[in-house]
C-alpha cells in the first residue's frame, strides 16, 4: 500500500473529526477535499468509507460523555428498599432489585429522549436515503444549502438576542422537545445543512441553551451514525482490500483524535460566543464551492 494513500485518508479523517461537530457541514468539505485528494479505491469502498469513518468522530463523543451516558452502575440497596423490594411477587422482586441496584434512572431517561428524537429521521429520512443521496448529493445542493444555513445562524442568533433558553441542562429537556429537534435533524438528509447545524438551530428555536443544543445534538449522533454504517455495511458487506481496511483504520483513528479536540473547542467557544461566526464561514465555503465548479464546468 502507498504511504500516499495513508496520507489521503490522515487528512480525510482530519476534515471528518472537525466538520463533523462544527456546524459547518462535513459534506461540503468532503466534497471539495475529494475534488483535490481523491483515493485510489473501488467506488464502493469509497462511499462506505466516507460514512464509516464517522465511527471515530461517534467514540470521541462516547469517551468525552461517558460519565453522561453510561446506564449502569453497581451499588448496594438500603435495609428499607430491600425490604420493600422482598414484598414483591418473585418475577418483578428480580426486575426490580435489578433497575434498583444496576440502572441509572436518569440516564435510561436520557436515551429514551435520544430515541424518541431519533424517530423522525427513521420514520422520514431513512427511507429516501439511497434518493436524496442520488439526486441531491451534489455541489448545487451543497453549495446553496451551505449558504442558506449560513444566513439562518446568523437570522437565528440576532433573534436569540433577546431570548432567554427555557431549557439549560439534560435533566430538564421534556420528551416533546427531544422531538422537535429531532424533526429538525430530518434536514440534515439534505446534503450540505450539516447534522449539527441541523439539530443546533433546532434546539435554540424550541428554546434550549446554546451548550445544551451542543450536547444533545453529540449524543443524537450516536445512534444516527451508528445506524448509518451498519446500513452501508449491510449494502456492500465487508469484502474489501487489505490496504483499503488499513485506510479506514487509519481515518477512523485520526477522526476519533481530532473529534475530541473539536468537541472540547466547540463547548469552550459557545460558553463565550454565538454561532454567527460558524454562519458566515458557511456562507463563505458556499460562495467557494459555487464558484469553483461553475469556473470548472465553464473552463472544462
Amino acid at each position: 500500500m502507498e504511504i500516499l494513500e495513508l496520507l489521503k485518508a490522515i487528512l480525510l479523517g482530519i476534515v471528518e473529526g472537525i466538520t463533523e461537530w462544527l456546524p459547518i457541514s462535513s459534506t461540503g468539505h468532503m466534497i471539495l477535499v475529494d475534488e483535490f485528494i481523491n483515493l485510489n479505491v473501488s467506488a464502493e469502498f469509497k462511499e462506505f468509507f466516507l460514512v464509516v469513518i464517522q465511527l471515530g468522530a461517534i467514540l470521541a463523543v462516547v469517551v468525552l460523555y461517558w460519565g453522561k451516558l453510561w446506564p449502569f452502575y453497581n451499588r448496594q440497596l438500603s435495609r428499607s428498599t430491600r425490604a420493600a423490594l422482598n414484598k414483591q411477587p418473585v418475577a418483578s422482586r428480580w426486575v426490580m432489585t435489578f433497575v434498583e441496584r444496576f440502572c441509572d434512572k436518569e440516564k435510561w431517561v436520557l436515551w429514551f429522549k435520544i430515541l424518541v428524537a431519533c424517530i423522525p429521521t427513521i420514520i422520514i429520512a431513512l427511507p429516501f436515503n439511497d434518493f436524496i443521496e442520488e439526486k441531491f448529493n451534489n455541489y448545487v445542493v451543497v453549495a446553496i444549502a451551505l449558504i442558506v444555513y449560513g444566513v439562518l445562524f446568523i437570522v437565528i442568533e440576532n433573534y436569540n438576542k433577546t431570548r432567554r433558553p427555557t431549557c439549560t441542562n439534560l435533566k430538564d429537556l421534556s420528551f416533546k422537545t427531544a422531538f422537535l429537534i429531532g424533526i429538525f435533524q430530518v434536514l440534515s438528509v439534505v446534503p450540505g445543512t450539516s447534522r449539527s447545524g441541523s439539530t443546533i438551530i433546532g434546539g435554540i428555536l424550541v428554546g434550549t441553551s446554546r451548550t445544551l443544543a451542543a450536547e444533545f445534538t453529540f449524543f443524537l449522533a450516536i445512534p444516527v451514525m451508528f445506524g448509518a454504517s451498519l446500513l452501508k455495511l449491510v449494502k456492500f458487506g465487508f469484502h474489501f482490500t487489505g490496504a483499503e481496511i488499513m485506510i479506514l483504520i487509519v481515518g477512523v483513528i485520526v477522526a476519533f483524535v481530532v473529534s475530541i479536540v473539536a468537541i472540547k473547542f466547540l463547548m469552550g467557544y459557545i460558553k463565550k460566543h454565538d454561532f454567527k461566526a460558524f454562519g458566515w464561514y458557511r456562507i463563505v465555503l458556499g460562495i467557494l464551492v459555487l464558484g469553483y465548479f461553475i469556473g470548472k464546468t465553464l473552463l472544462g
